[in-house]
């Protein structure tokens, strides 16, 4: 029997190593929901603050486990949340380059306006802003995501309220919009705990939203949130300026994927997303199997993942399915939100 109780024990702690429990480690407990999370190459976290929170800031850096400050500096912060065109607005997708640039897409949803900043994150200077027209960016997107490929001059973002990609070349200042039925909703349900998620007043079906670059930004991937099915189209195409049929005729399945908010690759074509719904992060490896990374309770609604040096993965968690604009009332959400990360290579 003690033998028994001895290999009983001993495959329960290989399973929970293997589901990531015993590599998830606490970056930050926080007071405020975290949006996105994005690593700079010496490792200096930043965080957008949920627009769907509530907060009189919307870019941190995290300075210690319970402690961050305003990036760039405290002048470019909103405290009011009145419209205000030289300041942040609702600012949620961000993502560093290789030159160590943090690129940051304010949707504007108060001001009415999205725009693309860029900051070196060496000096806190902006270094590029790009404000995206009414045709590109209708009053009313929710633009949440971005993929940025510095070396060809192009950033991608996903547009969840009017499903689409916009693709901005930033050598020239243009943008274009493509849609097609791979960015819309599937009719997949979010069940967490047992409990149909609503958004709206209605059972979530959320459009386009992870979206990023292969290695050699050579490929687009993406996805809807409420979606099982992860795309791929040539980013060659946008460069050519291809027109929308041309480019749809390349769109591409990967393979299969979670009901998702975020998503990234690693070097060697790795897919990861989070997976609201089993309180954890999924991997889609580079031979098309699906798997579990991590399952942890304190996972409670990933919002999305970004790589930082030494082969660390960054979790940002929000319990967003709490929010008003899921629950129809009032804010469920209780402190703290967690920054997390996990060695994957």
């Amino acid at each position: 029997m003690k033998k028994i109780l001895v290999t009983i024990i001993t495959l329960i702690a290989i399973i929970q190593i293997s589901f990531g429990q015993e590599n998830l480690e606490i970056v930050a407990e926080l007071d405020k929901r975290p949006g996105n999370v994005a690593v700079g190459n010496k490792g200096r976290v930043f965080v957008t603050l949920h627009p769907l929170g509530s907060s009189k800031m919307q870019l941190i850096e995290i300075t210690g486990k319970s402690s961050y400050k305003p990036y760039p500096n405290k002048k470019i912060q909103n405290v009011t949340n009145a419209p205000n065109d030289s300041k942040f607005d609702t600012p949620l997708g961000i993502v560093v380059d290789k030159d160590n640039w943090i690129w940051v897409i304010d949707m504007g949803l108060n001001l009415g306006k999205t725009r693309l900043f860029a900051f070196d994150i060496a000096t806190g200077k902006q270094v590029f802003r790009y404000n995206l027209s009414k045709k590109i960016a209708p009053k009313g997107s929710f633009i949440q995501d971005l993929a940025v490929d510095k070396e060809n001059g192009w950033v991608y973002l996903a547009d969840i309220a009017n499903p689409g990609i916009i693709a901005i070349n930033i050598k020239n200042n243009t943008a274009r919009r493509l849609t097609h039925k791979s960015v819309e909703a599937e009719n997949v349900d979010m069940i967490i705990k047992g409990k149909k998620i609503h958004f709206g007043g209605k059972p979530a079906r959320v459009a386009i939203n992870p979206i990023t670059l292969s290695a050699d930004n050579e490929t687009l991937f993406y996805g809807a949130m409420n979606g099982t099915t992860w795309y791929k189209l040539p980013t060659k195409l946008f460069r050519e300026g291809r027109n929308d049929y041309s480019i749809s005729k390349q769109i591409k399945v990967v393979g299969p994927k979670p009901v998702s908010d975020g998503a990234t690759i690693d070097l060697n074509g790795n897919h990861y997303f989070t997976n609201p719904q089993n309180f954890g992060i999924d991997i889609l490896t580079n031979n098309g199997e699906l798997k579990p990374l991590l399952r942890n309770k304190k996972i409670d609604f990933p919002d999305n993942v970004r790589f930082g040096p030494n082969g660390w993965l960054y979790i940002a968690v929000n319990q967003l399915y709490k929010t008003p604009a899921f629950t129809g009332n009032k804010d469920l959400g209780k402190a703290p939100y967690y920054i997390f990360r996990t060695k994957v290579y």
